[in-house]
C-alpha cells in the first residue's frame, strides 16, 4: 500500500521557526516531524511513501533523500509554478495511485492505528475513509458529522464558534480508492475539505468516518508546538525516540557531557555533543538539541533548545523555544511563550518578555527589554477580528502602535491609490485610534477621506456615495465602556466578510505590509456635506407629508453621544415637534447604570408632557429603547415584535430579516400580514448581508443590534427608526401602547451559563447526537423545536466569551419554564463531566 505524505506547507502561524525551515521539518523531541509520521507509516507495514513539496522542497529531500536509512522507499513530486492545494497535490500524481492509498498530513503528530483505519476502510467497502479524531475546542478545523453506520452526512469546514455542532474533527488522513481522483481537476488548485467531500457527498459515494483512538495534535501555532513535545516526553504519543533512555523519563545522546553538580528533573531529553556546565538546572519538559552548549547557573524551564544554540552563565529560560545556531548571552531572560529565530542573538542581561517572536538572524542589545516581535515591527495575537470588528481594552489593547499597524495591514489588502473613508465618535480615545488607523493607511498608499465625529449610520450610507474601497468607524463599545471596537465595512457600507478579515489578518501577523516611497503616501481629504447626503436619503425613503402634519410630541435622550449633533437638525427640517434631552457631547463613556438613570428620566419627561413616546439612542445611533405614553419602556424581544408590526402593517407581503434566537412572536406576525420571515446567524454582518441580498426585505435586525432599513443603507440606524415610528404611527393613526397590545403573546427566556472553550464542541455534539435530525436547525448554534406546540429552545455558544446561551420560546410559559431549566440542567452536568475528566487526565499525568 501506498502513502502521500503532504508536505508543501509553509507554516506561517509557527514563523519564526519556518522561515528556513518547510512547516514538515519544524524538529520535534529533536527529529523532523515527517519523521515521526514516516515512523508510524513504517510500523503499519506502510513503506512506499510518496512526498507531495511546494515550499522548500530541498530541505526534505535532502535529509530522507531515497527512504533506505528508514527502511522506506521515498519518491517526491514538486508543485513548481503555484500550490495546488490538498486534493490538487494528489490529483497531480494520480498516475502513481492505482490501488488504495492513504493520505497523511506531514504537519501533526500521531500514533493513530493505521492498520484498524484501512481495515475499517475496505470492510465499509468505503470510496474514501476520513480518519477523525476527538478534540476540545474544533474551531480551527473540519467538522463532521456521522450516522449510526459511520458514514458522513455533513461537515463543515473550520467552524467559527457559534457554528460548532460536533467535536468530531477531520485529522487530515484520508484512505482513499484512485476512482475519486477523477472527480478532481488537472493542474488546478484544489482541496479535499472543501471541493471532493462536498461533491462525493453530493454524488452519494460511500464516504465514512473513521474516529481513532490514540493521540493527534495538528502541529499548527506555536502554543501546539510546544505541547506536542511535552506530550512526546510524558509518551501521551508513541514516538520514536533517536537517544538511549539512561534511566526512566531521561534520553540522552551520544557524546554529551553533563557536570556532576547539574540538577536535571525527568522527563528530559538531552541530545548528543552536548555540554552542561556546573550548577545547571533542568526542569522536567525540556527539550535540548544536539550540539548544545550551556553556560553555569543557567536556569531551564521547559524551554524547546534547537541544535547548536549556545546559553551564556545564569541565563534563564522558561517554555519558549530557541531555534537553530542562537546565541543567548550572560543573565538574559527568555520568559514563556516567547520564540528566538535561527542565528540570533540575545544580549547579556536582555529579556525577551513573554509571546513575543524574534525573526532570524536578528541581535537584541545588551540590557535591552523586548516586549514586541522584532521583524521589522511589532506583531500581535492570531485572531484579531472579534464577533463584530476589532475589540480591546482603550489604550492597552487596542494602542496607537496597534492602530497604525492595522490601518497599514487593512490598506495592504487594496490596491495602491484606493480610498477609504473614516469615520468615529467625539470621544478623545476614539480620535487617538482614528488618528493612528489614518496614519497606518497613508503609508501603504491608501487615501483617505476623513468623515471625523459623526454617527455610524450615517458613515454607512455615505460610503457608497464617496466611490471609495471600504470605510472604518472607531468608537467606544456599546456594551463596554473601556473597550473600543472599529468596524470596517465594504464599499457598499456591510462590515466585512470573515475571508477579507482573515485576509488582514495574514498581512498583519506576517507583516506583509506594502511600504510606499514619499511620492507615494496617501492623502486626508475632508468630505463636504456629508449631513446633507444622509438628509437626502433619509428624506427620500420617509413619508416627509405624514411627519409634518404628524402631531406626536416626541422626547429624545441621546445619552451625551454624536447622535444627538445629527437627529435633531434632520427632525427640525422636516418639521418634527422633539424635545432634546441630554444632546450635550461628552468625552467619556457612560456606565449602563448612568444610562438607566437616564431612561428613568426620560420616561418622567414623557409622562409630564404628555408626549405620544419617549426613545433613548445609544451605540453611536445605532440602537434605541422605545418609552410608550405611560412612561414604560420597550425593549428587548417586545421591541423587536413592535417594529416587525409597524413595518409590516405599512408593508404586507413584506420580508423580515431577524437573528436565530429572536422570539417567534415574529413568525406569528408576518402570518397575520402574509409576510415572509428569514433568519440569520447571531451576528451584525450576517444580518446586514441577508437584508441586502434578499428581494422585499422592509426590516431587518433586533432589539440587541438595533434595525435595518435596507432601502436607506445596510446598517443598523436608529435614528431613521425614530422618523419611521413616527410616520407610522400617524399613517396607521395608533399610538405605541396600542400596537404592543395587539402584539402576540409569546414567553420568551434566556439564560446564560459558563462553559469553557474546550467543552464547547463537545456540547454541541451531545445535543446533535441525542435529539432526531428532523427536530434540529443548525443555523447558528443547536436549536431544538418541539413541532407538536411550535416551541423550541436554542443553545448558542458564545463567540467572544466562554459562555454558553440557552433561549427557550413558546405560546406556554410553563413549557418555557420547565425547558429552561431542563437544558441548563443539561449544560451543567455536561461541563462538569467533562471537566472532571480533563481533571483525571491531568491527575493521570500528574
Amino acid at each position: 500500500m501506498r502513502a502521500v505524505l503532504m508536505a508543501g506547507g509553509s507554516g506561517t502561524r509557527l514563523r519564526p521557526l519556518t522561515c528556513d525551515l518547510p512547516k514538515p521539518m519544524v524538529p520535534i523531541l529533536n527529529r523532523p516531524i515527517a519523521e515521526h509520521i514516516v515512523n508510524l507509516l513504517k510500523r503499519h507495514d506502510i513503506t512506499e511513501i510518496i512526498a507531495t513539496l511546494h515550499y522548500l522542497p530541498d530541505v526534505m529531500r535532502d535529509y530522507f533523500q531515497d527512504g533506505s536509512h528508514w527502511g522506506v522507499q521515498m519518491t517526491y513530486a514538486v508543485e513548481e509554478d503555484q500550490p495546488l492545494g490538498t486534493a490538487g497535490c494528489v490529483k497531480n500524481i494520480d498516475e502513481l495511485l492505482d490501488d488504495t492509498f492513504l493520505v497523511i498530513s506531514g504537519d501533526s503528530i500521531t500514533d493513530f492505528d493505521l492498520t484498524a483505519a484501512v481495515e475499517f476502510h475496505k470492510s465499509r467497502k468505503s470510496k474514501a475513509t476520513l480518519v477523525l479524531n476527538r478534540v476540545p475546542n474544533p474551531v480551527e478545523f473540519g467538522v463532521v458529522i456521522t450516522d449510526e453506520e459511520m458514514r458522513i452526512r455533513r461537515f463543515l469546514e473550520k467552524p467559527s464558534t457559534s457554528e460548532i455542532f460536533s467535536d468530531t474533527v477531520n485529522t487530515g488522513t484520508y484512505i482513499l480508492e484512485p476512482s475519486v481522483l477523477k472527480y478532481l481537476p488537472a493542474s488546478e488548485e484544489c482541496d479535499f475539505s472543501k471541493d471532493l467531500f462536498p461533491l462525493l457527498l453530493e454524488k452519494d459515494e460511500p464516504m465514512y468516518g473513521y474516529v481513532a483512538e490514540g493521540y493527534w495534535c495538528d502541529v499548527g501555532h506555536l502554543d501546539a508546538y510546544r505541547e506536542a513535545q511535552y506530550d512526546g516526553l510524558h509518551r501521551k504519543v508513541k514516538l520514536d525516540f533517536t537517544y538511549e533512555e539512561k534511566s526512566p523519563g531521561f534520553w540522552i545522546g551520544q557524546n554529551t557531557f553533563i557536570d556532576p553538580t547539574a540538577e536535571i528533573e525527568t522527563p528530559v531529553l538531552i541530545g548528543s555533543n552536548c555540554r552542561i556546565g556546573p550548577h545547571v538546572r533542568i526542569s522536567s519538559g525540556t527539550v535540548i538539541g544536539d550540539n548544545v552548549t550551556i553556560g553555569a547557573y543557567a536556569n531551564l524551564k521547559r524551554p524547546i533548545i534547537w541544535n547548536g544554540a549556545i546559553l551564556g552563565e545564569e541565563t534563564h529560560l522558561r517554555a519558549c523555544v530557541i531555534s537553530r545556531g542562537t546565541r543567548v548571552d550572560r543573565r538574559a531572560h527568555v520568559l514563556e511563550g516567547a520564540v528566538v529565530g535561527a542565528l540570533s542573538t540575545v544580549g547579556e542581561e536582555a529579556q525577551i518578555s513573554p509571546s513575543v517572536r524574534v525573526w532570524p538572524s536578528k541581535k537584541i542589545e545588551s540590557g535591552a527589554t523586548l516586549n514586541m516581535n522584532l521583524i521589522w515591527g511589532s506583531t500581535a495575537q492570531r485572531n484579531i477580528f472579534g464577533q463584530r470588528g476589532v475589540q480591546g481594552l482603550a489604550n492597552i489593547d487596542i494602542t496607537p502602535e496597534f492602530a497604525v499597524k492595522l490601518g497599514a495591514a487593512y490598506g495592504s489588502t487594496l490596491k495602491p491609490g484606493s480610498n477609504v473613508a473614516v469615520s468615529r465618535d467625539q470621544r478623545s480615545i476614539s480620535r487617538m485610534v482614528s488618528r493612528s488607523l489614518i496614519a497606518g493607511l497613508m503609508s501603504v498608499g491608501v487615501n483617505v477621506q476623513n468623515l471625523e465625529a459623526t454617527a455610524i449610520p450615517i458613515t454607512r450610507l455615505v460610503v457608497p456615495t464617496l466611490g471609495v474601497a471600504g470605510g472604518v468607524h472607531v468608537r467606544v463599545h456599546p456594551d463596554r465602556p473601556d473597550s473600543i471596537l472599529i468596524e470596517i465595512f465594504d464599499s457598499q457600507g456591510i462590515n466585512i466578510s470573515k475571508a477579507k478579515e482573515k485576509k488582514i489578518e495574514g498581512a498583519y501577523s506576517k507583516e506583509d505590509l506594502r511600504r510606499s516611497q514619499i511620492h507615494e503616501i496617501g492623502n486626508v481629504s475632508y468630505p463636504s456635506q456629508v449631513i446633507d447626503i444622509y438628509s437626502t436619503g433619509f428624506a427620500k425613503h420617509t413619508n416627509l407629508e405624514a411627519i409634518r402634519n404628524s402631531v406626536s410630541k416626541v422626547v429624545i435622550d441621546y445619552a451625551y453621544a454624536v447622535s444627538g449633533a445629527v437627529l435633531p437638525q434632520l427632525l427640525a427640517k422636516f418639521g418634527c415637534d422633539a424635545v432634546v434631552l441630554n444632546a450635550s457631547l461628552n468625552q467619556t463613556s457612560i456606565s449602563t447604570d448612568e444610562k438607566e438613570a437616564l431612561l428613568t428620566q426620560l420616561g418622567h419627561v414623557v409622562e409630564a408632557l404628555k408626549a405620544n413616546f419617549g426613545v433613548q439612542v445609544s451605540a453611536n445611533g445605532e440602537q434605541l429603547i422605545l418609552m410608550d405614553e405611560s412612561g414604560i419602556p420597550i425593549r428587548g424581544e417586545i421591541l423587536t415584535a413592535l417594529m416587525v408590526s409597524l413595518m409590516l402593517t405599512a408593508h404586507p407581503r413584506g420580508t423580515v430579516v431577524v437573528p436565530v434566537q429572536a422570539s417567534s412572536a415574529v413568525e406569528k406576525i408576518a402570518r397575520r400580514h402574509d409576510g415572509k420571515v428569514i433568519r440569520t446567524k447571531a451576528n451584525p454582518t450576517a444580518l446586514m448581508e441577508a437584508s441586502q441580498a434578499n428581494p422585499n426585505v422592509v426590516i431587518g435586525g433586533s432589539w440587541e443590534m438595533g434595525f435595518i432599513f435596507p432601502e436607506l443603507h445596510p446598517g443598523f440606524d436608529a435614528m431613521f427608526s425614530i422618523a419611521k415610528l413616527i410616520e407610522m404611527l400617524t399613517v396607521q393613526e395608533r399610538s405605541l401602547a396600542q400596537v404592543r397590545s395587539e402584539l402576540p403573546r409569546v414567553c420568551h427566556k434566556t439564560y446564560t451559563i459558563r462553559c469553557p472553550w474546550t467543552v464547547k464542541g463537545a456540547l454541541m455534539r451531545y445535543f446533535v447526537e441525542t435529539h432526531p435530525a428532523e427536530n434540529l436547525e443548525l443555523i447558528d448554534g443547536v436549536k431544538i423545536i418541539d413541532h407538536h406546540n411550535d416551541s423550541w429552545v436554542l443553545i448558542l455558544p458564545d463567540a467572544g466569551e466562554p459562555l454558553v446561551h440557552i433561549f427557550a420560546n413558546s405560546d406556554d410559559r410553563e413549557w418555557v419554564d420547565e425547558n429552561l431549566r431542563k437544558y441548563r440542567n443539561y449544560v451543567q452536568e455536561f461541563v462538569e463531566k467533562e471537566q472532571g475528566v480533563e481533571a483525571s487526565k491531568a491527575e493521570a499525568v500528574l
